[in-house]
């Protein structure tokens, strides 16, 4: 991590003692435009992190980060509908969590509309089912390195950029387990809603067959319009036509 990343960051971060409590360490504030009703609010967000496994210096902390694994303290979900098992055609979307788009209804992304429209092709189609998949929030950095991920954005750098400069590769996301579990509900072909092909290709390595796949582009802005189009440029995601995201 160069300077100039390093005060981007560490001017953001604020470390709270306690005597004899764990030091935590606070970020933010982050600008999250959130979607209420029919207003767009711009709310402050802050995240904190336990150091109990963690340095209390902000410069070896940043250091750290790579190798803490803090998305790995959370449980997946799935939510099923219909005969999910025998149903010939099955929808499934295998969700990644993602607290500010999911939770608060962030315009930073496209999650909490990819979230709530899949589960409305899921009940459309009769039968599918969606995997909500713990560790995987910022493509698998965590809650707290996202939220530092975001302060980079803030400073012109991509998603991607963001990630490496933090120490990241693009995409730490694994999908063993919820394709082990799928196995268990179903074996016959699926109808993956996705727009990376990555998925798919997990799923065909995995034996899993895949009928077809349906991408998902929507609720486009000019709060997320650069991070869709790096996912299409950057991370292989498939063109999103009807929304004018060209690669």
């Amino acid at each position: 991590m160069n300077d100039s990343i390093y005060n981007i960051l560490e001017q953001k971060i604020e470390i709270i003692h306690q005597q004899g409590s764990v030091d935590l360490a606070l970020v933010g504030p982050i600008q999250l435009p959130v979607q209420l009703s029919d207003q767009e609010i711009t709310f402050q967000w802050y995240t904190w992190v336990s150091l109990k496994d963690l340095p209390s210096s902000k410069e070896d902390l940043l250091k750290a980060l790579p190798n803490a694994n803090l998305a790995f303290s959370q449980q997946s979900s799935i939510l099923v509908y219909g005969d999910f098992s025998s149903a010939d055609e099955s929808f499934i979307r295998f969700h990644s969590i993602c607290h500010t788009g999911d939770i608060f209804g962030s315009k930073r992304c496209d999650c909490g509309f990819q979230l709530q429209q899949s589960l409305k092709m899921i009940v459309e189609n009769g039968s599918g089912a969606l995997f909500y998949l713990a560790n995987h929030e910022g493509r698998g950095i965590g809650l707290f390195s996202k939220s530092l991920a975001y302060l980079l954005q803030q400073e012109g750098y991509d998603t991607v950029e963001a990630n490496e400069q933090l120490g990241f590769e693009d995409d730490y996301r694994s999908y063993e387990e919820a394709i082990r579990i799928l196995k268990t509900f179903r074996t016959k072909p699926v109808s993956l809603i996705t727009n990376n092909p990555k998925k798919v290709t997990s799923l065909s390595d995995a034996g899993m067959l895949v009928d077809r796949t349906v991408p998902l582009w929507g609720d486009v802005s000019d709060h997320n319009k650069k991070y869709l189009q790096t996912k299409i440029d950057k991370s292989g995601h498939v063109k999103g036509l009807e929304t004018g995201l060209l690669s």
